[in-house]
């Protein structure tokens, strides 16, 4: 029966996948709220169910009944596609990450690193079509603004990825988790994480680097004319974005769906939970970064980028092309 493998069952996990994350992003917006507010000696969401657990619930239930607006000037087929242009990728990218023992999310293929740097170089186009289709200035320099700033941190961000994918040594995300590494090769990466990190922030226009929509210049920056439910899926697919990127993080830096030194590393049930929990703390540090690091000005965080990040990520995959000719 090839059908099943070839088509049934990839269907069956895009959906557990898709009902996944789409819950993930929920139920990370009241961990996000409730962790600024302990920051700010607040207590956040508390009305709402029990210590505020059905917040997500009704600001659904709200999104969906605001009224929808849409400009008059606006080029309106563009506009409508825009928000789904910006959640799609966020979706698709998980079809290379391993989420246990030998399971990828929905394919093991060859070219897992490839497929994210394509997916990451389109990310942006929703919200640069966003931006322009809205025929709103503030709108057009928030999607320009994002449109310079993920050229820009893509290509440190690439860089990092060639390096670790020396030390990987093929393309495959479950290989590469499934393969031992030497003490100095996780020594080496978890220099280069911070690092990538930053980048990280910079891609999934998260605080502090969140100038493309900041309130205090741009209103909203490219979403400032949309409303309701296309609002809804900005919002998702940002938070999609966050739970993504920790996923590779948590894959590339700190073993995946394993445990450290191997532990019930054949226990395939167990995968998906272990993930979960780096997912989990590799979020907090996302909104650790928002409660305490305060937003650039757009010019340093170019600056930043071009005169810092990048010769620090071409030194980087220099030396690791020198560690992975002469150690391993």
């Amino acid at each position: 029966m090839d059908w099943i493998n070839l088509l049934l069952l990839p269907v069956l996990r895009s959906v557990a996948l898709i009902v996944v994350l789409l819950t993930g992003f929920a139920y990370l917006t009241w961990y996000e709220r409730k962790l600024l507010a302990r920051f700010q000696v607040r207590i956040g969401p508390n009305r709402a169910g029990p210590y505020g657990l059905l917040q997500p619930i009704a600001d659904a239930v709200k999104a969906v009944f605001k009224e929808e607006i849409v400009p008059n000037m606006a080029d309106k087929a563009v506009y409508m596609l825009a928000p789904a242009l910006a959640l799609i990728p966020a979706l698709i990218i998980w079809a290379v990450i391993p989420v246990a023992k030998g399971v990828p999310a929905i394919a093991d293929v060859n070219i897992g690193f490839l497929w994210i740097l394509a997916i990451a170089g389109i990310e942006s186009y929703g919200i640069i079509l966003a931006g322009w289709s809205s025929n709103n200035n503030y709108s057009l320099l928030g999607a320009l603004r994002s449109s310079a700033q993920m050229i820009s941190y893509e290509l440190p961000l690439g860089v990092f990825l060639v390096s670790i994918l020396m030390l990987a040594g093929g393309f495959s995300l479950v290989s590469l988790v499934e393969t031992p590494r030497a003490w100095w090769e996780w020594i080496w990466l978890w220099l280069m994480f911070p690092l990538f990190f930053i980048c990280i922030l910079a891609e999934t226009n998260r605080s502090p680097f969140d100038l493309p929509e900041t309130e205090n210049e741009l209103v909203a920056g490219f979403q400032t004319e949309y409303g309701g439910i296309k609002f809804a899926l900005f919002f998702m697919a940002e938070y999609i974005n966050m739970i993504t990127t920790s996923a590779i993080m948590a894959t590339l830096f700190f073993g995946g769906y394993r445990l450290p030194f191997g532990l019930l590393g054949d226990v395939i049930w167990l995968g998906p939970f272990v993930l979960a929990a780096k997912v989990i703390i590799l979020l907090f540090l996302f909104i650790w970064v928002r409660a305490s690091v305060g937003r650039p000005r757009y010019d340093q965080l170019m600056q930043f980028n071009w005169k810092f990040l990048l010769p620090v990520a071409l030194g980087y995959m220099i030396i690791t092309t020198l560690l992975t000719v002469f150690l391993k």
